[in-house]
């Protein structure tokens, strides 16, 4: 308000100095003359000049209030000096701050005001003087709506950009969780199965180490491998978490060419696992070649806590043009007969992480009984060329 209110005295001021020079008592045109400035016509010039104070709060309510005493100037016969600026200044701000349709009325107000003006003024003026200002108010109309327009425009392009931002750090938000759960699963499989080894490892140990203190001695050793193994691996997975920027994959991690070596464990821990790779070895996506890997972790890590202690296990990896199929069985137990057998042996998230991965990639997951006794869990990978 204080731009607005220096403007408002500024015009009073420079109004009530025109109206006391031009109210002389000479002829004006033949049509009689200008009344001589008085209170009357000074207190007029004031009520329509100092509104310009609060324009901007109700613009419309005191282009109305400022046409009243204009009019009523004419009909005197007073100067009003530089009165008609407010109209002027009181369209262009109704134009720029209100909608369409209240600015079109606030234009008929003023032209209605300044007809009428003209009918009771006894010096109108000729036509081309009204002519002059009857196109400087459209231009001023034209301008505030203008301004109005690219201000609504300037608005819509901050809150789109705004939307944006909001949106893109949901994305980030997102990326986030589905990269920590990425992690949490690969830090459950990693544990899962080394923990399960190095427990079945640490009870044969109890069991031989007073008979055969050497085959203890071996068993205590692989978990101390194992140990050592999974403790690598969680450290290259949780260094992700401490790296600034994005991410990439999840390395170094393990692949369908560490099979062999996890097959190997297995049968350490006392699992009479077999490997069978058929067709010719294809390069794997990395997502694809990682989810495999753990599939076939999982299910032999199931295999040695859940199959019994003289179960085979058979893991078949075949490539098939554009398709890698990853199937793992064991003779041990059922699974009508993987039951719970106590707090230990509670199913865990293991398979729900595997039809996670499975499903991931547009695979086909096949979990449960095998035909003729044991468990099966086979997986479909498609492969995009």
């Amino acid at each position: 308000m204080v731009g607005d209110s220096a403007l408002a005295l500024v015009l009073t001021g420079l109004s009530i100095t025109t109206a006391v020079l031009a109210g002389t008592g000479t002829p004006s045109a033949g049509h009689g003359p200008i009344r001589a400035a008085d209170a009357l016509s000074l207190a007029l010039i004031t009520l329509t000049c100092l509104p310009l104070a609060l324009r901007r709060r109700w613009p419309f309510v005191l282009l109305w209030l400022a046409e009243l005493p204009q009019i009523a100037l004419a009909a005197l016969n007073y100067d009003g000096g530089l009165t008609g600026l407010v109209s002027l200044i009181l369209l262009y701000t109704v134009a720029a701050y209100r909608g369409l349709a209240l600015s079109l009325v606030a234009a008929a107000v003023a032209s209605f005001a300044y007809v009428t003006s003209l009918i009771l003024a006894h010096d109108p003026g000729g036509w081309p003087q009204q002519t002059v200002v009857a196109v400087v108010a459209l231009a001023v109309w034209v301008v505030g709506r203008s301004v109005r327009l690219r201000r609504a425009y300037l608005a819509e392009l901050v809150d789109r950009a705004e939307r944006l931002e909001r949106a893109r750090e949901s994305d980030t938000r997102a990326a986030r969780a589905e990269e920590r759960s990425r992690i949490a699963r690969e830090l459950h499989d990693v544990v899962a199965h080394h923990v399960s080894v190095m427990t079945v490892q640490a009870a044969a140990a109890r069991k031989v180490l007073d008979t055969r203190p050497e085959a203890a001695k071996d068993a205590l050793m692989a978990i101390e491998e194992m140990g050592r193994t999974a403790m690598r691996e969680m450290r290259g997975i949780v260094g992700v978490l401490r790296t600034d920027g994005e991410s990439g994959e999840l390395a170094p991690q393990p692949g369908m060419g560490d099979l062999p070596v996890l097959v190997d464990q297995m049968r350490e821990a006392g699992l009479r696992a077999q490997l069978w790779i058929e067709g010719e070895r294809q390069v794997l996506p990395p997502g694809i070649d990682l989810a495999a890997y753990r599939l076939v972790q999982e299910a032999l890590t199931n295999s040695l806590r859940h199959a019994g202690p003289a179960a085979r296990a058979w893991v078949t990896v075949r490539h098939d043009p554009g398709e890698l199929l990853v199937q793992v069985e064991d003779d041990g137990r059922g699974g009508n007969g993987r039951l719970a057998r106590g707090p230990e042996d509670r199913p865990g998230h293991g398979l729900v992480g595997i039809r996670e991965r499975v499903a991931l990639y547009g695979g086909i997951l096949r979990i449960g009984p095998r035909q003729g006794g044991g468990f099966e869990v086979r997986a479909r990978f498609p492969l995009k060329d």
